[in-house]
Parts: structure tokens; C-alpha cells; sequence
């Protein structure tokens, strides 16, 4: 367990978190409950942000990924700690601009933004559109004309570089439906079409190599090649990029074989990042550009857990024994999807030893809804507590209404106390876009 000041197992044997006992937790909000903790969650985007502002004179800026976990009450901790963040959707877009959310600090990606959601940036002010298409230029550029303003704009370019993670979720390969290629011309190609736009400011770059990333190297290697084309560009252009936006992908502890990183520690990821962007641009005779990085998984992944209650137990003697729990896939698919690798706890009997290794499923009538198939636990019993630790990120981002079961509630803590940043579905809430037609009735 990658155990922390606020996330520890007390005398009892219960799972703290944020100063909350989870037994508590379960009985005043039920299961199943996602938890987040709101002094983790600050203190990444602290550690973040700190090291821009001490180590990179030219100027930097934290954004959050909202995709890691999109909600109101998170976009209001990202604009007290006076970062930015990004969004992929209208939907994230929204819910940020609902939350009060400083338009000018908000940065709106995609591989495909709708004609709606293009226009919904440039009416309510967002600061920086992240372009990924010749077609989509062309459409922010009519959209502006109509507006009479001129909008800022990064391009994302694909450097190819290949981050050691799953297939899924790289993002800078050659074959990657992300980006303009380096290697392959497209980027400056496209950067000379951006030019041509009259109602578009091209600022500078964005780039994102993948998901769960440990390896600085994979990062360095990013800097150099986008930093080298930076350069390209200013010896045949005339073109000085005055923003660099090397988008996020730090790692976290899921499991055992992770490594462990403290808060302080993803500082040296930065720090890394950063020497690197200052050496690439002296030695390429660069004005160091303002610097932006995305991470989300980093800021809340291991900030949530969610809980469940163990229902029926079954085991096929000389196969697998099964803990059935009152979730599933409908609100962690990341398992099914991926393989994703879990740690579980029974939170109310956490300190205890774990005496037989069993899989967790979940509700759903599907074969494969599963938290996981090899989890060392104490012998569970009926209304036992399980903990899944480090869920903070996709899990509610992903989650559905499967089987027409709820999307659980969320809930932040800090200093003992849990309050609802997402409340309970009803079965109200499931029907409430149904609708029957009258030769139905």
C-alpha cells in the first residue's frame, strides 16, 4: 500500500483517508462510494505548479486534465491553487465555466471538436484552442470571422515518440489519430497553413506521448525532437514558438511492481523536463518559450478510492473464489478494458493478514465484470468493506448507468470531514430521458 499523511491504516484496522474512517464513510454515504481527498489533490497541483515558478524563469503554467475526473467541485480546487485546465469536450467545458472557472486559463483539445463545441469556446472566451486538423482551423477561423476576434491557438504535433505503456493509451506513436507528424512533414505543413489564418494567433505547440509513464527518458526524448522543430521552423520561417505545451502522462502507484513516488518526488519528473527544454533552446540558440504541462492522472488518481460492500461469495473448488461487490464494471471498466491492475483492501479489517487470494466481480450480468483476479485479502465475509485504492482517475470519467445500475456519488474529504461533490443517482434519474411514444401508451 502506498501509504501517505492521509491515507494510512489506524489502530483499529481501518482505512484512513483524508482523516475520514471508511466504515464511517459507508455508513453515513453507503456503497458504492467514490472518495477523493482534497489535500492530496492540492498538494499535487502545488508540487506541480512550485516547480515551474522556482526552476523555469521564462514562465510556466500547471493546466489539470479534466478527463482524469471532470466535476464541478474540482474545478473550483484548480482555480484556488490559480492553475489552469484543459477540456476535451462541451461537456468538461460546461462544467467548468459553471464552476466559475477563469476562461482565459482554459485550454480545449480534441481530435474532433463539433462545429457546437467550437463555437461554445469562442462565445464564452476560452483562452487557447488546441487545433488537430486542417478542417478545424478552417472552422475556428470562419467562427472567429463572425465574432470579429482573433483566437490563440497551440498545434498539436506528433514528435514519435513511443512511451513504454499500454497500446491504448500512446498517444505519439507514428499510427496515432493525435497530431501532425514531425518526421513526416505534416507538422510544418500544417504550421505553414496556421500562418496563412488571419483570425487565428498561432502561439506555439502541444504534444502528449501517453498515459502512466515512468520513464523521464521518454520525456527528455519528447523535448528534444519537439525543440528541434521548434528550431526547424525558426531557420526556415522565421517562426518563433512562444509557447511549448508538453501535455502530462506521469505514472502512479496502482500495485505492487509500480514504483512508488511521494508528492515531492514528481517534482523531479518536472525538473528533469525542464533542464532539458532549457538546454535544447541554448543549444539551438532558442528564446525559451512559456511553458504548459496536463497532468490529471497524477493530480487525482491516487487522491480517490472507491468502496464497496461484499455480497455473495462463491468458490469453484481447485479454480477461483469470487467476491461479488455491489459495483463493477458500470463504475471501474478499467479492468475490462485494459487489464488494469488494483490493490484492495478490506477496509474494515485492513491490518489484518491476508490468508487466500481471490478475484472481485462485480454485479453486472457479464462474465467479464471484474475489478480484478488476484487480490491477497483476509477471508472476507458478507458486508465486509472493500477499499480499491487508486481510482481517483477515468474511473467516474468512464463510468455508465450499465444494467441501468447508479453512477455512484463522490464525495471529498479533508481533515475528517466528507461532504458530496457528486450526489446519488435515483431511479428517477435513470428514466429521466426516456421517452415513450403515444402509440406505446
Amino acid at each position: 500500500m502506498n501509504t501517505r499523511e492521509t491515507l494510512y491504516i489506524n489502530e483499529k484496522g481501518h482505512l484512513i483517508i483524508g482523516g475520514a474512517d471508511c466504515a464511517d464513510l459507508v455508513n453515513q454515504f453507503g456503497t458504492p462510494l467514490y472518495v477523493f481527498d482534497e489535500k492530496h489533490i492540492r498538494d499535487m497541483m502545488r508540487v506541480y505548479q512550485d516547480t515551474l515558478d522556482r526552476e523555469y524563469p521564462r514562465g510556466g503554467l500547471v493546466l489539470y486534465a479534466s478527463k482524469a475526473f471532470s466535476c464541478k467541485a474540482i474545478y473550483a480546487i484548480a482555480r484556488s491553487e490559480k492553475i489552469g485546465v484543459d477540456v476535451v469536450s462541451g461537456g468538461e467545458l460546461y462544467t467548468a465555466v459553471e464552476a466559475g472557472f477563469p476562461t482565459d486559463k482554459i485550454y480545449m483539445h480534441g481530435n474532433n471538436k463539433l462545429p457546437r463545441e467550437i463555437a461554445e469556446a469562442l462565445d464564452c472566451g476560452v483562452g487557447t484552442i488546441v487545433v488537430d486538423a486542417f478542417s478545424e482551423a478552417d472552422l475556428i477561423e470562419c467562427e472567429a470571422e463572425k465574432r470579429g476576434i482573433v483566437q490563440d491557438v497551440l498545434l498539436r504535433i506528433n514528435p514519435g515518440v513511443e512511451a513504454h505503456t499500454h497500446a491504448y493509451v500512446q498517444t505519439a506513436t507514428p499510427d496515432s489519430k493525435f497530431g501532425f507528424s514531425i518526421a513526416s512533414g505534416a507538422a510544418e505543413n500544417a504550421v505553414r497553413y496556421l500562418l496563412t489564418k488571419k483570425r487565428l494567433r498561432l502561439k506555439g505547440f502541444h504534444c502528449h506521448i501517453g498515459s502512466q509513464i515512468f520513464e523521464k527518458e521518454s520525456f527528455v526524448l519528447a523535448v528534444e525532437k519537439n525543440i528541434a522543430f521548434l528550431a526547424n521552423l525558426k531557420n526556415k520561417l522565421g517562426f518563433q514558438a512562444e509557447e511549448l505545451n508538453l501535455g502530462g502522462g506521469f505514472g502512479i502507484w496502482y500495485a505492487e511492481g509500480d514504483k512508488k513516488i511521494g508528492v515531492k518526488e514528481y517534482s523531479e519528473y518536472l525538473s528533469a523536463l525542464i533542464e532539458k527544454v532549457k538546454s535544447e533552446c541554448e543549444q539551438h540558440n532558442l528564446q525559451l518559450p512559456f511553458l504548459v504541462i496536463e497532468p490529471g492522472r497524477s493530480i487525482v488518481g491516487e487522491a480517490g478510492i472507491t468502496l464497496y460492500t461484499v455480497g455473495a461469495i462463491k468458490e469453484i473448488a481447485g479454480i477461483r473464489k469470487y467476491l461479488a461487490v455491489d459495483g463493477g464494471m458500470f463504475d471501474n471498466p478499467r479492468y475490462c478494458l485494459y487489464q488494469s491492475r488494483y490493490t484492495a483492501l478490506l477496509a474494515n479489517r485492513a491490518n489484518e493478514p491476508p490468508t487466500e487470494r481471490v478475484a472481485i466481480a462485480g454485479k453486472c450480468c457479464e462474465s467479464g465484470d471484474l475489478i480484478g483476479i488476484d487480490f491477497n485479502l483476509p477471508k472476507a465475509q458478507s458486508g465486509d468493506i472493500i477499499a480499491i485504492l487508486s481510482t481517483g482517475a477515468y474511473n467516474y470519467s468512464m463510468a455508465s448507468n450499465y444494467n441501468r445500475n447508479f453512477i455512484p456519488p463522490a464525495v471529498l474529504v479533508k481533515d475528517g470531514k466528507a461532504e458530496y461533490i457528486v450526489k446519488p443517482q435515483t431511479y428517477a434519474d435513470i428514466v429521466r430521458n426516456d421517452v415513450l411514444p403515444q402509440h406505446l401508451k
